[in-house]
C-alpha cells in the first residue's frame, strides 16, 4: 500500500464513534468512542495490531468519542491530539495522560507523513471540529455531529475523494419517535444533528468528480433507516451528476470494510 491511503469507520452511532486512517508508516484513530478492548478487537479484525498505532485525535468531548481515549493512550503511551477546551471538558474520562498534544481548531497538523487540516463545526460542545485528512494528493473528509453545514464546512469537503458524513435522522421518524420534546428539539437545532435531508445538501453542495466514496455516518437507531439515508445520498450525487461513487452505511456494532485510495 505504498503511497496509498488506506481507512475504516470502525463504528459510528450514539454508543460510540471511531475512525482508522493510515498511510505508509502511520496509523491514526479519530476519536475513540468504543472501549479499549472493543477498539483492540475491531483492529485485530481489519488485520491492525493496536500497538502500531500513531496517535489519537479527539474531535470533541461527548461520551461516545471519548470513552476509550484514555485508556487506548495509556495502554500503547500514544500521543492524544485535543484542543484546549475539550481537553478540559475530557478531563474527567480522559484521566491521566502521558503525552497530551494541545491543538488548536483550524491549525495543520502534520503526524507521520499524514496532513491534517481542521475546521470548526456547530455541534453543542466546547470547541468541536470536523477534519480533512490529506495523503499523496488524497483527501479524506470527515463531518459528523454538527446541526448545519456552513460555507466553511463545505470550502473544507470540496474536492474530497472520500466523505464520512452525518445521516442521523429522518425528521418524520425523529418527530413521531419516542424522544422526550427537549431532545428532539436539541437533535433538530443548530448545534445538534443533520438529519438526511441536511446531509443530502451538503452532498449536493460539495460534490463532484474527485469523489469516489462516502459513508453515511451516526445513523440513528431509532429516529432512521438504512434505506432512508441510502437512498437521500444516492439521489444527492445523481443530481449533482456524480456517477460511480460507492456509498456506505456505517454501523454501530462492526467495522466497515477498509477502503483504499
Amino acid at each position: 500500500m505504498k503511497n496509498k491511503i488506506r481507512f475504516s469507520v470502525l463504528a459510528s452511532g450514539s454508543r460510540g464513534n471511531v475512525c482508522y486512517v493510515e498511510a505508509d508508516n502511520a496509523k491514526i484513530l479519530i476519536d475513540a468512542g468504543l472501549s479499549c478492548r472493543e477498539t483492540e478487537r475491531r483492529l485485530k479484525l481489519l488485520g491492525i495490531m493496536p500497538e502500531k498505532l500513531n496517535a489519537v485525535i479527539i474531535t470533541h468531548e461527548h461520551t461516545d468519542h471519548i470513552k476509550g481515549a484514555g485508556p487506548l493512550a495509556r495502554r500503547f503511551d500514544l500521543p492524544l491530539y485535543i484542543n484546549q477546551k475539550t481537553f478540559e471538558k475530557s478531563l474527567k474520562t480522559i484521566g491521566n495522560l502521558s503525552r497530551p498534544v494541545i491543538i488548536q481548531t483550524g491549525q495543520p497538523l502534520t503526524i507521520e507523513g499524514i496532513n491534517i487540516q481542521t475546521f470548526t463545526k456547530c455541534h453543542d460542545a466546547a470547541d468541536p471540529f470536523g477534519l480533512v485528512v490529506s495523503f499523496n494528493g488524497v483527501k479524506i473528509g470527515l463531518a459528523t455531529d454538527l446541526g448545519r453545514s456552513t460555507r466553511l464546512i463545505e470550502d473544507h469537503l470540496k474536492g474530497c475523494n472520500a466523505l464520512i458524513v452525518e445521516f442521523n435522522y429522518d425528521q418524520e421518524m425523529l418527530e413521531k419517535g419516542p424522544y422526550p420534546l427537549e431532545l428532539k428539539r436539541r437533535i433538530k437545532g443548530q448545534d445538534g444533528h443533520l438529519s438526511n435531508q441536511q446531509a443530502g445538501d451538503l452532498l449536493r453542495s460539495v460534490s463532484d468528480d474527485n469523489l469516489r466514496h462516502v459513508v453515511l455516518a451516526h445513523l440513528s437507531e431509532k429516529n432512521n433507516h438504512i434505506d432512508k439515508a441510502f437512498d437521500e445520498a444516492a439521489d444527492a450525487l445523481g443530481e449533482s451528476g456524480v456517477d460511480g461513487v460507492n456509498i456506505l452505511i456505517s454501523r454501530q456494532d462492526e467495522s466497515c470494510p477498509m477502503i483504499e485510495l
